[in-house]
């Protein structure tokens, strides 16, 4: 991750968080998809479930927890790591993803000097770290909160405030009205929003609309974030 030094001894920039699976790249590469196969393929084989129970119980911890890990972890006392290993590092990025020059170009627009980018995701830091190299823009970020599946206390995700609290204290800012945040999750936006952030809420073109709004604002492309949160790019 790069670091930009603050122009005065107290760095009081904005913080502008942003989520990074289905948001940073295209749903349509249907990476989630693939993710949900493996997590799939963990129940099955680890519960010693049928392909289809492990689905069913796969959504009831993801609907009950937010993520189905927290409820592998809470009922069954699985190892998070090994559960990383072959699930998300057991993705096939490299074959999918590559440098996307738009996407560099539209986050190279952020002032930096006065607006801290930063990384907020519920993968592990591992996966994280990962996609924004093979997207050609890890560079421009300087540092990430991410969902630790090693730590002792459990798991804090996305949309807990224990979460938004996290990313505040890791990103140094302590005024909520000074954060900013894109994520393609309802609920993420939603708690963020009530936590009070000012958040985005990423809808891409070419998939449903939610009825209502979940947060102040809704992107169909990135590239609107220069129209909705203009104070963040350099005029």
């Amino acid at each position: 991750m790069a670091s930009l030094p603050s122009t005065s001894a107290a760095d009081d920039r904005l913080v502008f968080f942003f989520d990074i699976d289905n948001c940073l790249y295209s749903r349509n590469f249907r990476i989630h998809d693939l993710m949900q196969d493996l997590i799939d393929d963990y129940f099955q084989h680890h519960l010693s479930l049928d392909r289809n129970s492990a689905v069913v119980l796969h959504k009831r911890y993801y609907q009950d927890y937010g993520l189905a890990l927290d409820g592998l972890i809470r009922h069954h006392k699985i190892d998070a790591l090994e559960y990383n290993t072959e699930v998300d590092d057991a993705l096939p990025l490299e074959s999918i993803l590559k440098p996307d020059a738009e996407l560099r170009k539209l986050l190279e627009g952020v002032d930096r000097k006065k607006v801290k980018m930063w990384l907020f995701t519920n993968a592990y830091v591992t996966h994280g770290k990962r996609v924004v190299k093979l997207l050609g823009v890890d560079d421009l970020f300087e540092g990430i909160t991410y969902c630790d599946y090693a730590a002792a206390e459990g798991l804090v995700c996305k949309p807990r405030v224990e979460a938004f609290e996290k990313a505040m204290r890791e990103a140094a800012v302590t005024d909520k009205s000074k954060c900013y945040f894109v994520d393609d999750s309802a609920g993420n936006c939603k708690g963020a929003t009530e936590f009070g952030w000012t958040a985005a809420h990423f809808v891409e073109e070419g998939f449903p609309e939610p009825a209502k709004m979940v947060s102040k604002f809704r992107v169909r492309n990135l590239k609107e974030l220069r129209d909705v949160y203009p104070d963040l790019f350099k005029a």
